[in-house]
């Protein structure tokens, strides 16, 4: 009984997809309107993919080049100067400190001031060198500048009774650019999440529409197969098979259309501060690629055929 019934399903899913391979090929014009309406959503849906991986890396390097530099007096020695150190890679806040001694930073400002014979002069003429060591802070996020540099803040307070090590610290200046970099950041992640949901929905309602028209032209069909008693799941299974193969195709061309896009804004990419080469990204990232948009697409064929054979056809 067990194994007539497990018969029964596998030849009644083997039926539903074959009618659904059959009507894909059958209905030829309109599968070619779907897939092509599925192929130009999916083109949208990978785009946005590749467009946010590079807007994250251009912000992720602009990110690298904020920080919080605290300038060390010459004067102190370099023990307290790495128990400094030791202190600020223990805030939660702070991803990492890079020490720069007085020798490496009097070699980086003699570099960055070469073409400054002024610069270069007065230098000269001091018998040691006027530098002190600097310790550049990261934070795990440019929100959390203004928390390390209170903390910053804080111990030169407390130290000022028994001798402050630090010279100054340059957050005050880099505020407005770590400020305008938070909110860029948040905005941009909202966006990004809004548009891929707006694109989404506008993919479901233009392709259940289209769907709806490959069903609309198998209306007689379907009149006659409920007339001989068949169920709602025999009825909408081919649909659902054909809308899962637009997504499918759909998707494979969306992929492929991505390589010359890629391409052709390789150069601007490249140049944008902090870009990355997308031709190499969308290379090394193709199978991932296909992946979400066969996946996307075949949930978005699916879903779209289901919605239009109850909404529209009342089975």
């Amino acid at each position: 009984m067990c194994e007539n019934g497990g018969m029964g399903v596998f030849t009644n899913t083997r039926r539903i997809v074959k009618a659904g391979f059959l009507n894909f090929w059958r209905n030829a014009m309109v599968s070619l309107s779907a897939v092509f309406i599925m192929t130009v959503a999916l083109f949208v849906i990978g785009g946005t993919m590749i467009f946010s991986v590079f807007l994250q890396s251009s912000l992720s390097e602009i990110k690298n080049k904020v920080d919080i530099n605290v300038y060390i007096h010459p004067d102190v020695a370099e023990a307290s100067i790495l128990s400094m150190k030791r202190t600020l890679e223990g805030i939660p806040e702070v991803a990492r400190v890079e020490y720069t001694s007085r020798d490496q930073a009097i070699i980086d400002f003699k570099e960055r001031n070469a073409n400054d014979y002024l610069m270069t002069q007065a230098l000269d003429e001091f018998a040691d060198n006027p530098l002190g060591a600097i310790l550049n802070v990261k934070a795990k996020d440019p929100s959390q500048y203004e928390a390390i540099a209170k903390y910053i803040a804080g111990e030169q307070n407390v130290a000022n009774t028994g001798g402050n090590i630090i010279s100054s610290v340059n957050y005050g200046r880099n505020k407005i650019v770590i400020d305008k970099l938070t909110v860029i950041t948040k905005g941009v992640e909202r966006v990004s999440a809004a548009l891929l949901a707006l694109l989404v929905g506008v993919a479901v309602i233009i392709t259940l529409n289209t769907i709806r028209l490959a069903i609309y032209v198998s209306r007689d069909e379907i009149s006659i197969m409920r007339l001989v008693g068949a169920s709602n799941m025999f009825v909408r299974g081919p649909f659902i098979v054909e809308g899962i193969m637009y997504g499918i195709v759909a998707a494979f061309i969306a992929t492929g259309l991505l390589y010359p896009v890629t391409l052709w804004l390789k150069g601007a990419t490249e140049s944008f501060y902090g870009g990355i080469d997308l031709v190499i990204y969308y290379i090394q990232n193709l199978n991932q690629i296909l992946s979400v948009l066969v996946v996307s697409g075949a949930v978005l064929g699916a879903v779209s055929s289901f919605l239009a054979v109850r909404r529209y056809l009342r089975v």
